[in-house]
């Protein structure tokens, strides 16, 4: 497995990031252990959750999940870099009651504790902001993370779904305080929605973060959705914005082309949109979150797949990105 520096810090992450949000849905306890120790012992060390998977009334559930993988030894904990969120109410749908979600200082110290117990560890590696906060000052934001780092309960704070200037907000804000201000960002990121290298990325890069993308293959339609239609195989890219995306003639041609261009090359789509990810600056490594360990060893096999450039241009060809910044925006 390779690894890289995680931004400014000094974590040595692998280059593929074990997504948990399918770990309770979609994914028994025992199977979700089995994919954890899998990941593990292919190299991957990097893992992320979120307070509010599991979600509606199994909210935690995910959280549970991976603390019962930690309490049965094996220097687990030790070996893992371990990454949750939070911003999310976790009350009962349709209870939100005050200062149970988002991002004040009261919230913060709330939420990090119950992620704490369900883990069942005393610390947390990157504690990430889920969602922005328009309403909390930043100055509140990191008072708490620095009683938190302060306190041994986080190490580090990230942020995920964060604007180019949300990034550079908050970062200013812990800077006029001393404090170390964000260190990574995880953002919807991949061939088909390539806008964050517009601003989020630029950002990230200029502030020392890492970037972790989310949905790498956008929701399963980088995956070869079209050939397993064809084949008659089952996908969960048939519903929802992925359904709206097949709809559309020129997006189902432009994933045609694409599944066209890597059949030509020998190469698994799915595969592809992931070490393509690999390629891009300022990327430490995209999530993938698994079902089973059959997919999570799909997804270790685009670690090693190199791509030349001849292929990376043509992957631009069909899906052209937005151009750098601000040369983008020029007319």
């Amino acid at each position: 497995m390779e690894y890289t520096q995680l931004g400014r810090t000094g974590l040595k992450v692998s280059r593929l990031v074990l997504g948990t949000m399918n770990f309770g849905p979609q994914t028994t306890e025992a199977d979700s252990h089995t994919i954890m120790d899998a990941a593990l012992d292919a190299g991957v060390n990097f893992f992320d959750t979120a307070n509010v998977y599991g979600w509606g009334e199994n909210k935690g559930r995910t959280e549970e999940i991976v603390g019962s993988w930690f309490a049965k030894g094996g220097s687990r904990r030790d070996k893992t870099v371990l990454a949750t969120k939070v911003y999310g109410n976790m009350g009962a749908d349709g209870e939100a009651w005050p200062n149970h979600d988002k991002l004040s200082a009261l919230n913060i110290r709330r939420a990090v504790d119950a992620s704490l117990k369900r883990l069942g560890t005393d610390h947390i590696d990157i504690y990430q902001f889920h969602h922005v906060d328009r309403a909390t000052p930043w100055d509140e934001i990191w008072q708490a993370v620095d009683v938190l780092v302060t306190q041994g309960k986080i190490l580090y704070a990230g942020s995920s779904n964060f604007a180019g200037w949300h990034i550079a907000q908050a970062n200013e804000a812990a800077r006029r305080r001393g404090s170390l201000g964000l260190t990574s960002e995880q953002c919807l990121y991949n061939l088909m929605e390539r806008r964050a290298e517009m601003e989020v990325i630029p950002a990230a890069q200029g502030y020392g973060l890492g970037v972790i993308p989310w949905s790498p293959l956008h929701g399963g339609l980088l995956g070869g959705v079209l050939r397993k239609q064809a084949e008659g195989g089952a996908s969960r890219s048939t519903g929802g914005r992925a359904a709206d995306s097949l709809a559309d003639p020129a997006q189902r041609a432009q994933i045609q082309a694409y599944e066209d261009l890597c059949g030509k090359h020998g190469l698994n789509p799915g595969d592809v949109g992931l070490a393509w990810l690999l390629t891009r600056p300022g990327v430490t490594g995209p999530i993938v979150g698994p079902r089973t360990a059959e997919q999570l060893e799909s997804a270790l096999r685009a670690v090693d797949l190199e791509l030349s450039a001849e292929f990376l241009a043509a992957l631009d060809e069909v899906f052209p990105g937005p151009g750098p910044s601000p040369e983008a925006f020029a007319w």
